[in-house]
């Protein structure tokens, strides 16, 4: 059985929108290796309606020349959670339909699940308690306003903290598993 792995970039206030705020911070190759050891044992990627869309015309058309990334997020099985959705367009895509916990629960039988972006998906899981762990690049800065990974309603949970790095321009990697 998998566990389902959230990656998200967030700031020190908890806003997790569209990052175009991370652009300041170069992404190190220290980085990348830690979304590496994510995504490499991964066999699915989960996502929202909305990041689908804005995940799709970024990597559909990238190469492993052009970013390391790329053959993982073009080649691997993308489970896009949405009622609305009419017709997945990237290749290796299947439409799983409205939020449902127990088919995402079912998911973790093809194996570890990376989901990225994607904040109302993530919040609905956080909520039914289906994220095993959380994969955080937490920038030194704030936002002030914008969708938060956890909402004043979020149930209190702990977390162990399983893997911690700071890079040199201070934006530092976490990753914190699920207790009981």
């Amino acid at each position: 059985m998998g566990t389902i792995h959230v990656h998200e970039f967030i700031s020190l206030d908890g806003v997790i929108d569209a990052p175009t705020w991370t652009f300041d911070y170069k992404f190190l190759p220290e980085m990348g290796r830690a979304m590496a050891a994510v995504t490499g044992r991964s066999r699915g990627i989960l996502l929202g309606r909305t990041t689908y869309e804005m995940f799709e015309p970024a990597w559909s058309q990238r190469t492993a020349e052009d970013d390391p990334g790329a053959p993982f997020f073009n080649d691997t099985t993308k489970y896009v959670v949405s009622g609305t959705l009419a017709e997945a367009t990237w290749r290796n895509s299947e439409i799983i339909g409205a939020y449902d916990p127990g088919r995402i629960r079912s998911l973790k039988e093809v194996g570890d699940i990376y989901v990225s972006g994607s904040g109302t998906l993530v919040r609905a899981m956080l909520a039914d308690a289906l994220v095993d762990e959380l994969h955080l690049f937490l920038y030194p800065l704030t936002r002030g306003s914008g969708p938060r990974l956890f909402t004043e309603e979020a149930q209190a949970r702990k977390l162990s903290l399983a893997a911690c790095e700071s890079y040199e321009h201070g934006v530092v990697y976490l990753n914190y598993r699920a207790q009981g």
